[in-house]
């Protein structure tokens, strides 16, 4: 216990510091988000700060590995560690300069599908009381999941605080749902996750002082994705779990990216038609709407993900009773309608 409260310390501070470090960076460099149209901000801010996270965590969990051999299979974590650098080292040149979508996906789909066929098995998915376990289904399924997830996540880094409060609430409760079931490594790995985004969060909080970037969004979304599926084939948590805690990101983003292809638009281009970007500009206040997630997070989702733990073979039919007031809530904002 003493030794996960140090390592908790130090990569909370070492992730604060490292930030701050990489704010004067941006500022020096002028790598700064001007304020336009499509914006959900009015103030010039640096940006890539969230690249904090993704050198002290990946140190971190190296480290951890090297020094103290953990109980973990070194192929596994070298998986993650590889594959996560992957797309944080393509968020971090979009950043600086920006890439075109075409290079960016075939990256982002390179790293999804070199993952998958690196891991020792896919987890199969529980569908009341039959499980789809096909390799051929599960790895397509997969492998969009994991694309998704971390392109999400960059559409849904659009408000102060929103992206850090989300990773930070889905990994606090990952941690408590896995050492309830005795995953104790898991626990560690993503108690040190959400560890990391709190020091960058700090920075981050409205009104925002440095602004994540790519290479952290994208990086969350993926490392969330990857330790799902690592805790379903260790038997600690079910995918049903984990995308209940990702729903508000899951829903509000698929949702408005459904609209806007049926409305013929060019989907991944900037736009300000989230739902959780018209409700900011209706309450006009980033802070209430990042503190609405982490309430829905901790007060909605998490008991309901922790039924689909103790009920998995109910836990499709609990992920729809969980994600459907978010889906209602989406819809009547207008989410993928407007962006006035």
């Amino acid at each position: 216990m003493v030794l996960t409260i140090a390592l908790c310390l130090y990569v909370f501070t070492a992730s604060y510091l490292l930030t701050g470090l990489i704010r004067r960076y941006a500022l020096k460099k002028r790598l700064i988000d001007i304020p336009n149209l499509r914006s959900s901000h009015d103030v010039p801010t640096p940006r890539g700060g969230g690249f904090a996270v993704v050198i002290v965590f990946l140190s971190t969990i190296i480290g951890l590995t090297v020094i103290y051999e953990l109980e973990a299979d070194p192929h596994t974590i070298a998986v993650l560690i590889l594959s996560s650098a992957l797309i944080a080292g393509i968020g971090f040149w979009d950043d600086h300069q920006p890439l075109a979508a075409k290079w960016r996906f075939l990256v982002h789909f390179i790293a999804a599908t070199g993952a998958l066929f690196l891991l020792p098995e896919l987890p199969g998915i529980q569908l009341f009381s039959w499980v789809l376990d096909s390799s051929i289904i599960l790895f397509f399924f997969y492998s969009l999941m994991l694309v998704w997830l971390l392109n999400l996540y960059n559409f849904m880094d659009g408000i102060d605080g929103l992206a850090g409060v989300e990773a930070m609430t889905t990994a606090g409760a990952a941690v408590l749902l896995l050492g309830l079931q005795g995953q104790m490594y898991w626990a560690l790995i993503t108690l040190l996750l959400a560890a990391c985004v709190g020091g960058f969060l700090v920075w981050n909080w409205p009104p925002a002082k440095i602004f994540m970037g790519d290479a952290c969004s994208g990086f969350l979304g993926f490392i969330l994705g990857l330790m799902a599926l690592m805790t379903s084939i260790s038997g600690g948590l079910n995918m049903w779990c984990w995308w209940i805690l990702m729903s508000v990101f899951i829903v509000d983003a698929t949702t408005t990216l459904c609209r806007r292809i049926m409305r013929g638009e060019i989907w991944y281009q900037a736009h300000r038609s989230h739902a959780y970007q018209i409700l900011s500009r209706r309450l006009n206040s980033h802070k209430k709407v990042t503190q609405s997630v982490l309430a829905i997070n901790v007060f909605w989702l998490l008991p309901w993900a922790y039924v689909s733990v103790v009920y998995e073979a109910w836990a499709p039919l609990i992920c729809i009773v969980a994600m459907a007031p978010l889906c209602v809530a989406v819809l009547k904002l207008g989410a993928g309608t407007t962006n006035d």
